[in-house]
């Protein structure tokens, strides 16, 4: 998978239902513009294998480069889940061999008590740099680029 082209959508989970077969599911998603429907496939990985819940806010990613049907409200295919922390974000971008996000927007201090695992949960005992990575993280510094330590990160080994 070519994780450069997921795009992220953040929002409280609204409802869950049976999706088309009994192997997907469709989430609900309130989110800051309205509401937002992904399918959920055995295909789509959810960091931590967490059980979704109404009521819980969720980071959905979606392939951008794919097409999706002109639908209101508009309906995309899950390709991963994050769930952070109540006041927690998610950041998924490519990170230099420095820690710094491909675009500027955010630099990474690994704490001790930084998680570093894969995509299956295992712990990953390389450099997370020059690679893609889902960050999830709270509070930010105020420079530029802002700075944090990460509570977890998870290395997507692969494409990307």
């Amino acid at each position: 998978m070519d994780y450069q082209n997921l795009v992220p959508v953040t929002g409280v989970i609204q409802s869950i239902t049976r999706g088309d077969n009994c192997c997907s599911q469709t989430l609900m998603l309130r989110t800051q513009d309205g509401i937002v429907n992904f399918v959920l496939s055995n295909a789509t990985a959810v960091i931590d294998n967490r059980p979704l819940r109404r009521g819980m806010k969720i980071t959905a990613f979606y392939d951008g480069s794919r097409p999706v049907p002109l639908i209101y409200p508009p309906r995309y295919q899950a390709e991963l889940i994050a769930a952070p922390d109540r006041n927690g974000q998610v950041m998924l971008n490519f990170f230099d061999r420095t820690l710094t996000a491909a675009d500027g927007s955010l630099k990474l201090n690994v704490g001790p008590r930084t998680q570093v695992q894969t995509i299956n949960g295992q712990r990953f005992l390389c450099s997370p740099g020059n690679r893609t990575l889902l960050v999830y993280y709270t509070a930010t510094t105020r420079s530029v680029p802002p700075q944090t330590t990460p509570q977890k990160i998870v290395v997507l080994c692969g494409e990307g």
